[in-house]
């Protein structure tokens, strides 16, 4: 009895080893899975969307528009204007646009009589994340404003010219119209300096007889009054 009580003991020591490997090996299992206890998930820290940033618009406000243009050469280019200090454009946001014109006939007596009209304009862009820049704001604008005036109705002769010197970048367009019986000479400037569209138009014409200006004495004064208008802007904020 005592040898089979032995025996069993022996057997039943032998029979517990493997449950206990058994056990110990799912316990090493469980604990090297790497996942969290009680089923719960990892995910990974959410990157950060970058802020979008825009340049800065260079110009923070717009001259005097009438006096964006020297008197000096206000008179010289239209002579006996009606108004001499300029006439204003009406305008909600004189921060964003104005404009400024002058006209006036001179009357040469039997030589007949000589008409002048001067006409300013300034749109400042401001930057922003969803349009752009407020410089390739105003260079989009200088594209379409360029395209308008090389579609005026009616213009003979027209032609397009790098105006060298005015702002940033400028074109000047000549052109000749025929309006109240009598034959107009243009030039229209677009220019762009900075953030800030400049438009200018200057044009004339003879009548009862006098001799009208020429292409070159239109384009000149335009030019002229166009580099003022852009220096103008930059003095403004200074």
């Amino acid at each position: 009895m005592q040898r089979s009580a032995t025996r069993l003991s022996r057997i039943l020591a032998c029979a517990a080893v493997p449950v206990m490997l058994v056990a110990a090996g799912c316990s090493s299992d469980s604990g090297d899975s790497g996942k969290p206890q009680g089923g719960a998930t990892t995910s990974a820290a959410p990157v950060p969307t970058p802020t979008k940033t825009v340049e800065a618009a260079r110009f923070a406000k717009l001259p005097d528009v009438c006096k964006s243009v020297s008197a000096k050469t206000t008179a010289t280019l239209v002579p006996k204007a009606k108004t001499k200090n300029g006439t204003p454009a009406a305008s909600s946001d004189l921060a964003s646009r104005g404009g400024c014109s002058w006209n006036g006939l001179e009357d040469k007596g039997v030589h007949g009589s000589h008409y002048r009209w001067l006409d300013v304009s300034f749109y400042r862009y401001d930057s922003d994340v969803s349009l752009g820049s407020g410089q390739d704001r105003a260079q989009e604008n200088l594209a379409k404003e360029l395209a308008k005036v090389q579609e005026t109705p009616g213009a003979k002769k027209l032609r397009t010219t790098t105006a060298a010197g005015v702002g940033d970048e400028a074109q000047a367009v000549s052109y000749q119209l025929r309006k109240t019986d009598e034959d107009f000479v243009y030039t229209s400037v677009v220019a762009r300096t900075g953030n800030v569209l400049v438009l200018l138009s200057f044009n004339g014409a003879g009548y009862a007889g006098a001799i009208g200006p020429t292409d070159k004495q239109i384009m000149d004064g335009a030019v002229k009054a166009a580099k003022e208008a852009v220096a103008a802007v930059a003095a403004a904020n200074k």
